[in-house]
């Protein structure tokens, strides 16, 4: 009888459980739904911000409903069956080892001296994650249009799918990654809100509507069909994960040959990918002779010193957006600025008409480079056409020479320039209002938080005024046009 008993209330609980996960499953199944809706609506674009708030506050519904895998190993303590798992696959790691760097999390460490160009990591083709030689399941869906058309995404699955299996050989590395990242996708709407005036603010939101329509798709995909991605992920598939796995790809990819040499593919260089950004030149290559990566040091590295590679020529609003992380020292950074011809200016038309004319549109972006010297190209030829009288306009509008209006040197009035420049200062002088005034406010605000989502929007904007600060110095310089 006791028996009994006890296996009815075991069944009883059971059935609870069920109909509990059942109850959940079609809770987070609708709001997914809803999410696609928000996330793929081309009207949304006409709004973004508010589109932002709906897809934001359908994610939190969707991360309260989903369970959240926490992994046991934490990633420094990887660090061991890392290093070993690449010696015995071929790795040619030598003299250089994993260390945590204030402000870097891990990095990698010269353990010797080496000078520019010496050969610092050999990692072999087998030990580079790709769809070529991880995540097999993937062919069941390979004529998938995401997987088929976005590389970068079917690298996020192929993740997950590794990610899953618990005999996967690629454990080792799997558990060496972060577990979470500063990217856009893990930043709040009060994150999100400090970027408002930026050149990075549209960028970001875009992003995290992509990648929700992408979470979003792939929830209703794995749902609807039994390919053995769908079997192997199911339920377990969350946009936690999800916004995991593309940050890892968006961080850390890279391209290689192919198998056969054919094409270039997206790829993630166990290793190699450790190594943090500074100014400087590629020095990573493919040597197809010995199959493998190679990284030279593009400059002399102490023994202790971390070890730096360049990642090529990015704005710091592209690190930002898809990195998460800043450089003060970028090179190539600039600031965005969109102008445009407003719908209350009465020679709107004309403007519209002309700027057509060049190539141009009636709205569109510029960017601004700290120490150019000139204002010059597609950026002048607006600010000249902006500025123009109702008779400049009509001249230009029937000249055969009207392409000559992104010249510098175009027979055209001093006084139409000197306007131009007045105008794009005082643009400057304006879009410099939404940030720190003083080096000591920029201080504070950086030491206001120690949230690293914050921080990073706190650098971004530091970064945009000093560049500002920087053109607004240059027009001291005696020729601008």
């Amino acid at each position: 009888m006791g028996k009994n008993k006890s296996e009815f209330h075991r069944k009883n609980r059971n059935d609870t459980v069920n109909r509990n996960t059942l109850k959940k499953r079609k809770e987070i199944n609708a709001e997914c739904e809803k999410l696609l809706r928000l996330s793929s609506h081309p009207s949304y674009l006409n709004n973004l911000w508010e589109n932002y708030l709906e897809i934001s506050s359908c994610l939190e519904n969707i991360r309260k409903l989903e369970s959240v895998r926490i992994d046991a190993v934490e990633r420094f303590d990887a660090t061991n069956d890392f290093l070993i798992w690449l010696k015995e696959n071929g790795a040619k790691i030598d003299n250089i080892s994993i260390h945590k760097f204030p402000d870097y999390d891990l990095g990698l460490k010269a353990e010797k001296d080496f000078e520019e160009n010496d050969l610092l990591l050999e990692i072999p083709k087998q030990l580079i994650f790709s769809v070529y030689r991880a995540a097999p399941e993937l062919k069941d869906i390979q004529n998938d249009v995401m997987i088929q058309h976005m590389p970068q995404v079917a690298l996020a699955i192929a993740l997950l799918i590794e990610k899953k299996r618990e005999d996967s050989k690629w454990k080792p590395y799997l558990n060496i990654l972060p577990k979470k990242y500063c990217t856009v996708l893990y930043m709040n709407v009060k994150d999100m809100m400090e970027l408002k005036g930026s050149p990075s603010f549209e960028p970001a939101l875009k992003q995290c509507r992509n990648i929700a329509r992408q979470y979003s798709y792939f929830h209703k995909l794995f749902h609807n069909n039994e390919s053995s991605v769908s079997k192997l992920l199911g339920d377990d598939f969350t946009y936690e994960d999800y916004r995991w796995a593309v940050s890892t790809v968006m961080t850390r990819q890279n391209i290689i040959p192919s198998e056969d040499g054919s094409q270039m593919i997206h790829s993630l260089i166990p290793m190699w990918d450790m190594c943090n950004h500074q100014e400087g030149r590629i020095t990573t290559n493919f040597n197809e002779a010995s199959n493998s990566c190679e990284c030279h040091a593009m400059r002399d590295f102490k023994s202790g010193e971390q070890i730096f590679i360049y990642y090529g020529a990015r704005t710091n609003t592209e690190f930002f957006v898809h990195s998460g992380f800043v450089h003060p020292g970028n090179q190539n950074d600039d600031f965005v600025l969109r102008l445009g011809v407003s719908k209350a200016d009465a020679l709107g038309n004309e403007r519209a008409e002309l700027l057509t004319k060049i190539n141009l549109l009636p709205i569109s972006d510029y960017s601004l480079k700290p120490d150019q010297g000139l204002i010059s190209g597609p950026l002048l030829g607006f600010l000249r056409i902006f500025n123009m009288t109702k008779e400049e306009l009509h001249h230009w509008l029937q000249s055969d020479a009207v392409h000559d209006i992104t010249k510098v040197n175009c027979e055209i009035e001093k006084s139409l320039d000197e306007k131009a420049i007045k105008f794009l200062k005082t643009r400057i002088i304006i879009l410099l209002t939404q940030y720190p005034k003083t080096q000591e406010d920029c201080d504070k605000l950086l030491h206001s938080t120690q949230d690293p989502c914050r921080k990073l929007v706190y650098q971004m904007k530091i970064l945009e005024r000093n560049i500002l600060n920087r053109i607004l110095l240059g027009f001291e310089k005696p020729t601008k046009v």
